[in-house]
């Protein structure tokens, strides 16, 4: 395999990797998507420990839901690279039919499909993770004792929690994304690279610059101006 074509199926794997890296640092300098979200999350759970609803309940279980539907279906997409493995000759038969202009070596299949499982058991670790901190975000919602008023510090805590599961969704999601550089490769390794930067392209517009972005930032401020009403009439 030339150096070359090991750089493009490895491409979808480090964007993603650094994608992770690079937007934190970003976020630091302008908040994103993500963190306006986060401040409704500590509004979630500041007006979950003031009443008594199954309405919090509805609303995790949901979350919950769409989290563990996306984590089977990572579990198949690993199985499905798992299959076509055991499948080489007539993936290679099949490849060579379609008449793409490229020679495929067994080598450079093998390799690519190894970033392609690499991508969706990343994708299955973080939906699980997430799962299971939402799982933990569910159980602290529930400790909430009504008999008192929680304390900031709880309300951060158990915030945080949640944050931390949507984080790791996020990440699981973005595996999703860049993946689809992976299946570009097998009809164009320039193809792949133009998915990979319109992919980044897309993410980093939905998390900076997108119409739910300025909706979300109108919203934060909207609650923000509120509270200080509050606290002046008080």
């Amino acid at each position: 395999m030339n150096p070359a074509s090991l750089a493009v199926s490895l491409l979808p794997l480090v964007a993603y990797l650094a994608y992770n890296i690079i937007v934190p640092m970003v976020e630091q300098k302008r908040p994103s998507l993500s963190v306006i979200m986060n401040m409704q999350r500590r509004r979630w759970v500041a007006n979950a420990s003031r009443r008594e609803s199954p309405f919090d309940a509805i609303l995790s279980g949901n979350i919950m839901g769409s989290v563990s539907l996306l984590a089977s279906t990572s579990v198949l997409l690993v199985l499905a690279v798992f299959a076509m493995f055991g499948q080489l000759s007539t993936l290679m038969a099949a490849l060579d039919s379609l008449s793409l202009q490229r020679t495929y070596s067994l080598l450079d299949v093998q390799l690519h499909l190894v970033v392609m499982l690499a991508m969706f058991v990343q994708a299955f670790f973080a939906f699980t993770l997430s799962l299971r901190q939402f799982n933990h975000f569910c159980i602290m919602l529930g400790a909430l004792d009504h008999d008192r008023v929680t304390s900031d510090e709880e309300i951060e805590a158990i915030a945080r929690m949640n944050a931390l599961g949507a984080k790791n969704f996020n990440s699981g999601i973005r595996a999703y994304y860049f993946s689809v550089s992976t299946v570009a490769w097998f009809v164009s390794e320039w193809l792949a690279v133009a998915a990979c930067i319109i992919t980044v392209l897309i993410l980093a517009h939905r998390e900076f610059f997108s119409s739910a972005h300025r909706t979300a930032a109108s919203a934060a401020v909207i609650a923000a101006r509120h509270r200080a009403q509050r606290q002046e009439q008080q």
